[in-house]
């Protein structure tokens, strides 16, 4: 495929940094760029700005908001905004939900959720894992017992990420336990404001609040929050993963980070001799970004494709699967080229300046935190092992 960008595409790259020189707030910016804490107001003030620019949802048909962009569009925002500096548009409402409500709500849950999906004034969490279901989801055991107009939902999910915060959840539950396991779940939208939701807080070995459990006691869930037909759950369950192991790639933000770690290793840091002088990890660097350089070209085939309308298929695994294996390499670099400044973590260091700028090299405490969180990326949206299985199984035919 031709990968130099048309005179149109360098436009539409001139205007993309001239709205962030404009738009994206400095404060955060600096939070992303320098590894900081963000918080729910963060996410929803960058969002609504990019929602005035009609560019929040890419992905989307236009009839829906959806900015109509190329594939190389997409492409180039999601580098440009890297480098600045400008948040990812948290993924569970505009990326996972909203497309699953385009291609199988009816017309009553369009009008009703995507236009709040788009302005941030909804916030979605997933409900998909479960104890004992998480890489076989379909083993899971959340029911919903329909009584008249209403399900009673009752069972338990877990890594529920930002659940605190979230407005709805999108949850898989199984209606029905005497068919084929697969044949039997079905999709709901759920208010987590409705009576018998209980949240609570996971905390991960970075110290931080970022995942829940989320238990549901006879909750009672309107049958018009049902996605699709009854017991048709799985089907638009591997849709939205589909979709979500796509964006898990994470180009954009990796070759932010990896800009990043050049500049840890020439900073003289112990000895006073910066560490990209040493040949072996200058090969380690030259080698990660050759693995990038291999995953943008390979995202690009999978974006043309997705503006061409072709759903996500096989491919998507080998982007989830080298995608995350890349983010992860990088923070391990990372700690690598600190040395001993990587060995102090304190939770502070994700909002004061000063204990970050007290270990030496600025910014440098939050990056050993960044290590201790990636750790999961090979794990969730369904594990790196299991994606293996999907790509055996589609394109090796075995």
């Amino acid at each position: 495929m031709d990968l130099e960008f048309t005179p149109s595409e360098l436009a539409f790259r001139d205007e993309v940094r001239a709205f962030l020189r404009a738009e994206l707030p400095e404060d955060i910016s600096r939070k992303v760029l320098e590894h900081k804490r963000m918080h729910k107001d963060d996410f929803v003030r960058w969002q609504k700005i990019l929602h005035r620019k009609g560019w929040v949802a890419p992905g989307w048909p236009v009839a829906y908001g959806g900015a109509g962009w190329t594939g190389a569009q997409k492409h180039i925002y999601d580098v440009e905004s890297g480098a600045a500096g400008a948040p990812t548009v948290i993924a569970f409402g505009v990326s996972m939900v909203g497309p699953v409500i385009i291609a199988f709500g009816d017309e009553a849950q369009k009008r009703r959720y995507l236009p709040r999906i788009l302005s941030s004034d909804d916030w979605w969490c997933q409900g998909y894992s479960e104890p004992g279901s998480g890489s076989d989801l379909a083993s899971l055991k959340t029911r919903a017992v329909r009584e008249g107009d209403h399900y009673v939902v009752n069972g338990q999910k877990t890594w529920t990420t930002l659940a605190q915060y979230a407005d709805l959840i999108f949850c898989l539950v199984r209606t029905d336990s005497e068919v084929k396991k697969q044949e039997g779940i079905s999709f709901l939208l759920i208010d987590m404001k409705t009576p018998g939701i209980t949240v609570r807080p996971i905390i991960t070995l970075d110290g931080e609040h970022e995942v829940n459990e989320v238990f549901f006691d006879d909750v009672r869930v309107p049958v018009e929050n049902r996605v699709g037909d009854e017991g048709r759950g799985w089907t638009i369950a591997k849709f939205l993963l589909g979709h979500e192991r796509t964006g898990i790639a994470g180009v954009g933000r990796s070759k932010r980070e990896l800009a990043y770690l050049k500049h840890i290793a020439a900073t003289e840091l112990c000895d006073g001799r910066p560490l990209i002088e040493n040949p072996r990890f200058r090969s380690k660097i030259a080698e990660l970004e050759i693995e990038l350089m291999a995953l943008e070209i390979t995202n690009l085939r999978v974006i043309a494709g997705d503006a061409e309308g072709k759903p996500p298929g096989p491919e998507a695994s080998i982007l989830k699967i080298k995608g995350t294996e890349i983010q992860q390499a990088l923070t391990e670099l990372k700690v690598e080229a600190l040395g001993p400044y990587a060995v102090p973590f304190t939770p502070d260091a994700f909002e004061l300046d000063s204990v970050a700028a007290a270990f030496g090299e600025k910014y440098a405490a939050p990056l050993t935190a960044r290590y201790l969180n990636w750790r999961k990326a090979s794990i969730y949206g369904g594990s790196n092992e299991i994606q293996k299985n999907i790509i055996t199984q589609r394109i090796l035919g075995l």
